[in-house]
């Protein structure tokens, strides 16, 4: 039976039906987490394991507010600063007590990552007021604390301070490195790691000390086989060999909806699919009519229609329908012959050859909707050199620049449109960590004082005018081409009750699963 979730309902907590058995969780996903660090990389795969094995400050509930986690409750005190009061007799999975050094701790290492320095670049400190609260301190008056603070995964200082067997620091955040922190976890959320085979299977444990005592979650095991391949993964679940599979494919949504012994859940979603086009790579690029004409060269319609099956929203900008920052006069542009138009005008009629790289487990379909770009193109005299690859291959590719176009999607974990923009086009600043995911170097300064603007102001009204405007201005420079927002599926069987702990976000809390028989 499909149940569809409407974005601002699906935010959900357990369900509360009563059970006493435990019970063990088979679960395929696409791909497995590439690190246990959760900072090395900003992605739904770091995020989604986040919250199963730590816990937030703070996590977004069904009526897409904050609730409590870690922090018990929070005041503000002053224009620049809010008070998180923690919960006590928290513990680590290493046994060690959870206290405000910890999150202080956390939060400087945050701001020495390379992909999260940019999320606390508007904070001036964290600053422990005694051992059970933490005053979180902005530059400037900063609407969206709370909203970052879901980014807060208290680590456990003492377990990851000092020197592991070869003398490397326990602390250092790698990027697609050996480090202990790539290899070693203690957290405080529901599940511990207790077995890991990168690209074959990860097992996790439930914390027989875990703090949430309100939790009615029964799952004490949990068993992840990444399965790359759709019809294998979907195969799975309907001949029990899983228990919930994620992503379900367009093409098997009715399948599954008709099995008898399997339920699905779909929910609108808003991670945008995009292509950046590498401006220091390709001199072509610089030109904004080239840019124009490859994005008038892009059939996102047909993309969302044929290929996922209606399962997507065809997209003109970052921000979805309901965010702050949607501009609703953008509209998908479609257009052959000005895309050839175009390509005469900047003196490229005949074309040029570039290079492209996209993942083929990360996004639905996203090793296809590439072949599909790539046919778009040659229409217009752009031979494409694809190469798809998993992704535990592609983030390196991706982190080094390494083609001329890169595919990457993004969901704005704080549900702010300013997130879109920081992460995927502002000017590149590696000390800063803006433009950390910008692919194509894309850089407008006049965009970027609108985003600096946009985070100082508290008015939602002028906001969104800010963020709209925004919008206008990148979809005039062809800063990047949108492709779609991708819907979301997920599939279990009966008695696995998923839908209580399905987000728009995509990071199921596990730790609150029923699996009812």
């Amino acid at each position: 039976m499909k149940r569809t979730i409407s974005f601002l309902a699906g935010i959900a907590l357990a369900s509360g039906v009563a059970t006493s058995h435990a019970a063990t969780l088979k679960m395929a996903y696409d791909a497995d987490p590439v690190s246990m660090d959760p900072h090395e990389q900003l992605s739904g795969g770091t995020l989604q394991l986040s919250h199963m094995i730590f816990d937030p400050l703070v996590r977004w509930n069904k009526e897409f507010d904050f609730e409590p986690r870690l922090a018990e409750k929070w005041e503000r005190i002053d224009d620049l600063t809010i008070r998180f009061h923690l919960r006590k007799g928290v513990k680590f999975h290493s046994g060690n007590p959870m206290t405000a050094t910890d999150v202080v701790w956390t939060f400087d290492r945050l701001r020495e990552s390379p992909d999260f320095k940019a999320v606390f670049a508007p904070f001036k400190e964290a600053k422990a007021v005694d051992d059970y609260t933490v005053d979180l301190i902005t530059n400037e008056p900063f609407p969206l604390v709370l909203n970052n603070a879901t980014y807060l995964f208290p680590m456990d200082s003492k377990f990851y301070t000092g020197t592991d067997e070869n003398g490397n620091a326990k602390n250092a955040v790698v990027k697609h490195g050996n480090s202990f922190a790539s290899r070693n976890i203690s957290g405080t959320g529901p599940y511990k790691v207790t077995y890991r085979e990168q690209g074959v299977k990860v097992e996790f444990t439930r914390d027989s000390n875990y703090w949430d005592k309100q939790s009615k979650g029964n799952v004490d095991k949990i068993v992840l086989t990444p399965i790359k391949e759709a019809p294998t993964r979907v195969a799975a679940l309907l001949s029990n060999d899983v228990d919930f599979i994620a992503p379900v494919p367009p093409t098997d949504l009715k399948r599954i909806d008709q099995s008898p012994n399997a339920n699905l859940v779909t929910m609108s979603g808003t991670r945008i699919i995009t292509l950046q086009m590498n401006q220091e790579r390709r001199k072509e690029f610089k030109d904004p009519k080239v840019r124009q004409a490859i994005v008038h060269a892009i059939n996102q319609e047909g993309i969302a229609k044929k290929i996922m099956k209606g399962f997507a929203t065809p997209a003109a900008q970052f921000s979805p329908k309901g965010y702050l920052g949607h501009n609703p006069a953008l509209k998908p542009r479609y257009d052959l012959k000005k895309a050839k138009q175009l390509m005469k005008e900047a003196g490229y009629e005949n074309g040029f050859t570039i290079t492209m790289m996209a993942p083929n487990n990360r996004y639905v379909n996203d090793a296809k909707i590439a072949q599909a770009v790539t046919s778009m193109l040659a229409k217009i005299k752009i031979k494409v050199d694809l190469k798809t690859m998993p992704k535990a291959q592609y983030w390196p590719e991706f982190d080094a620049r390494a083609a001329d176009i890169m595919m990457i999607g993004w969901h704005s974990d704080t549900e702010d449109s300013n997130n879109f923009f920081e992460f995927l086009s502002t000017c590149p600043n590696t000390e800063t960590g803006a433009g950390q995911y910008n692919s194509g170097n894309y850089c407008n300064p006049e965009v970027d004082k609108l985003v600096a603007a946009a985070n100082k102001e508290t008015d939602t009204k002028k906001r969104a005018q800010i963020m709209q405007t925004m919008e206008k201005m990148v979809y005039d420079d062809a800063g990047f081409i949108p492709l779609h927002w991708q819907d979301l599926a997920w599939a279990a069987r009966k008695g696995v009750d998923i839908e209580p702990v399905l987000n728009v976000m995509n990071f199921p809390y596990l730790g609150d699963l029923v699996i009812k028989e």
